[in-house]
C-alpha cells in the first residue's frame, strides 16, 4: 500500500503528523506533500520542519507541479489531506489544480482512488458545505475533525487518535487507536 499525505496550511498539523506516525509505524509507503504555510503552522504547532517529516518519506512542496503524483501514472492508492484547509476543500471540489496537493487529488478521483479529507474549519459556511457535497458526490470522502467523547479521552493526543483511527478505518487499515463504541471498559 502506497499512501500520499497532504499538510495544508489549516490549524491541526499534528493530524498529518500523527497519520504519518501511525503508517510509518505500519511499513506503509508514504509520500508526503506540504504547503509553504503548513510548514509554517506546523514549526508554530509541533516545533517540527521538514527534515522531521523527512524521516517518513518523500516530501514534496505543493508547488512542484512536475512531482511524480501530479500524474495519473504514478502509483498510489489513496490519498489523505489531513489538515485540509477549506483553500484546499474548493480547489479539489471544483476541479482547480494550482497546487500539487489539489492537483493529486484531480489524479486519484478521475482514477478512482481513495481521497480522504480531514477538514479544519469551524463554523463552516454555505460555501464550505457545498464544497464538501461536491467532494463526496465525485467518490471522496470528507472527515472534519471532530472527535468523539465517547471514549471518555483524557489527553490531546487522545482526540487526535480518535481522528487517527478513523482515517485508518477508512484506509482499510486495522487499529486500536480508540476505544469502539460497544467495547467493554478497559478494566
Amino acid at each position: 500500500m502506497r499512501v500520499v499525505v497532504g499538510i495544508t496550511g489549516a490549524t491541526g498539523t499534528v493530524y498529518g503528523c500523527r497519520l504519518l506516525e501511525e503508517l510509518n509505524e505500519r511499513n506503509i509507503e508514504t509520500t508526503i506533500i506540504v504547503s509553504k504555510v503548513a510548514l509554517e503552522i506546523l514549526r508554530m504547532e509541533n516545533g517540527l520542519g521538514r527534515k522531521d517529516l523527512e524521516r517518513f518519506g518523500e516530501v514534496y512542496d505543493s508547488t512542484d507541479m512536475m512531482a511524480p503524483t501530479a500524474s495519473g501514472s504514478c502509483k498510489f492508492d489513496s490519498l489523505v489531506v489531513s489538515p485540509c484547509s477549506m483553500k484546499t476543500l474548493a480547489e479539489i471540489a471544483n476541479g482547480v489544480s494550482s497546487s500539487l496537493i489539489a492537483r493529486t487529488a484531480d489524479v486519484a478521483l478521475k482514477e478512482r482512488r481513495k481521497v480522504i479529507l480531514v477538514t479544519r474549519e469551524t463554523p463552516l459556511s454555505m460555501i464550505h458545505l457545498k464544497n464538501m457535497l461536491r467532494v463526496t458526490s465525485a467518490g471522496g470522502i470528507v472527515m472534519p475533525a471532530s472527535p468523539g467523547f465517547y471514549h471518555n479521552p483524557k489527553t490531546i493526543g487522545e482526540l487526535v487518535d480518535y481522528i487517527i483511527g478513523k482515517v485508518l478505518d477508512q484506509l482499510g487499515i486495522e487499529n486500536d487507536l480508540f476505544k469502539r463504541w460497544g467495547e467493554p471498559p478497559e478494566g
